[in-house]
């Protein structure tokens, strides 16, 4: 069998279908893809799978262009960009495939079959009673043109299937080492249906074929499929149209809850969720990246330039990975760390403003934010956490938040804000939050409270929350007025 060889330029693709909303998954399989070819200087194909009129849409084929912008990802053929082997949409392309449909069987590689629903039923039925396999049996295999003709006189239609070899097929998968698979196994099998329209069992190889894709990187899903196209390939080199059987590297499956295959259903599946909520591309793309593979031993944080640099299908593991959530956003987090503060306060700016800000747009102080920025990129998970940790900024006063009241504004609240706002009044405001902080921890030792339980009411009063940002460089930040103001406000809520 040709396959492609170690020195040939590296082609790999990359071609979803434009139905839903981009899947966590997908994303990953496109990034391993991406990554090998950037790795490797080779050429990324990026195609379009439309061939499902009633499934796929051109707002999910303009979502999925959005998405990958958004990632970061580039390619060198197909939608936008063009190529030498236009045009990259199936929708496009149907002509091509019925041509060579009508090869393969002219060459004898594909017949018709015009065995019904029912009847192949019964077959598979009968075949799962006997023990036996209950893939199609081959009854339209050898049909003579008398046969043929009897059957379209009553009315049948036909749909061409492609004959598979007789004999075992084997291939050396480049994450699972090397299969066979046994002609029982793989039966013959649809390639146009009875309408005329291509099947992808048809459209997906003869595109990489005539594409010369040398490497297709794709899900554990499609292993089953892969020698049916191997099959096809050789009878296209047969006919002159493929030159090559590319080499195939099936992906672990990303697992979600509960030993599951992590459907488009879950809800942690969605990649428009991440992007809504603040994720950084560099770090879900850092997460997907190990999903599967590993940068080192050691190291789990690492970039996309250095992604690239070390990026190898030959070290991806067959084994499944599962999709854990708290490490995604532990990788995004330490992320955020890693930007230059004028690049975080960039990317926030989206959630600062509405419909996500809780603020008046004229109440925005820039000053403020410009202030209060490297202490909050030092506490963010995703950059959507912004909005509620700097908000009491912004407000005339902090968010209400009884939940939060309740639970800090305990013992004795009243005598405890009475003597912080008295020491946070004589500090010195002028010097930086130490000596707010030593304010409010004198305070807290005149009523026998250490700092964390002295200063939780002073938050709470100021910010309207339990948890946030640095409280002292916070306090700097909203001035002595302001916090004075909110101390006052909180004492006569209390008293009422």
């Amino acid at each position: 069998m040709a396959n492609a060889t170690p020195g040939t330029p590296v082609r790999v693709r990359f071609c979803p279908s434009p139905t839903g909303n981009p899947h966590v998954g997908l994303i990953r399989t496109a990034l391993f893809n991406w990554a090998y070819a950037r790795h490797n200087k080779g050429t990324l194909v990026f195609r379009i799978e439309d061939t499902d009129a009633a499934r796929d849409s051109e707002e999910s084929y303009h979502q999925l262009l959005d998405s990958f912008h958004w990632l970061g990802f580039d390619w060198d053929e197909g939608p936008e960009v063009g190529g030498p082997h236009a045009p990259y949409r199936q929708s496009q392309r149907m002509d091509l495939y019925k041509d060579i449909a009508d090869k393969l069987l002219a060459a004898g590689h594909a017949y018709h079959c015009y065995c019904t629903t029912e009847e192949l039923d019964a077959r598979r039925d009968a075949a799962r009673a006997a023990g036996r396999p209950s893939g199609y049996d081959g009854t339209c295999r050898t049909l003579t043109d008398e046969q043929k003709a009897a059957y379209e006189a009553e009315g049948r239609t036909s749909i061409v299937r492609f004959r598979m070899p007789d004999e075992p097929i084997t291939f050396t998968d480049l994450v699972r080492g090397e299969l066979t698979f046994t002609p029982e196994n793989v039966p013959d099998y649809g390639i146009v249906r009875a309408n005329g329209a291509p099947l992808y069992t048809l459209v997906n190889p003869v595109d990489d074929a005539l594409m010369e894709i040398t490497h297709v990187l794709r899900g554990e899903d499609l292993l089953s499929s892969t020698p049916r196209q191997i099959a096809l390939y050789k009878a296209l080199i047969e006919l002159g149209i493929a030159k090559t059987v590319p080499l195939f590297g099936h992906l672990p499956y990303v697992m979600g809850e509960g030993n599951k295959k992590l459907s488009k259903r879950d809800p942690q599946a969605n990649l428009n969720l991440y992007r809504e909520r603040g994720f950084l591309p560099e770090g879900l793309l850092n997460y997907l990246a190990l999903l599967g593979w590993s940068f080192s031993a050691d190291q789990d944080l690492f970039s996309v330039p250095e992604l690239i640099e070390k990026f190898d299908i030959a070290d991806v593991n067959a084994n499944p990975a599962r999709f854990d959530l708290k490490k995604a956003e532990a990788i995004n987090a330490d992320h955020i760390r890693r930007l230059d503060v004028k690049d975080f306060i960039t990317a926030c700016e989206p959630w600062l403003k509405a419909p996500h800000a809780n603020w008046e747009p004229e109440e925005f102080d820039e000053a403020a934010w410009q202030a209060i920025a490297p202490h909050a990129q030092t506490r963010l998970t995703v950059l959507s956490d912004i909005t509620a940790n700097v908000d009491f900024l912004f407000r005339k006063e902090p968010v209400e938040d009884e939940a939060s009241w309740t639970k800090a504004m305990k013992g004795d609240p009243v005598a405890l804000l009475t003597t912080a706002r008295a020491t946070l009044d004589a500090a010195d405001w002028a010097s930086g939050p130490e000596p707010l902080k030593e304010a409010v921890l004198a305070a807290g030792e005149e009523h026998g409270l250490k700092l964390g339980k002295a200063q939780a009411p002073v938050r709470v009063a100021v910010t309207g929350r339990t948890v946030g940002l640095p409280l002292f460089e916070s306090l700097e930040i909203l001035g002595k007025e302001r916090t004075l103001q909110r101390i006052d406000a909180a004492l006569a809520k209390l008293a009422g």
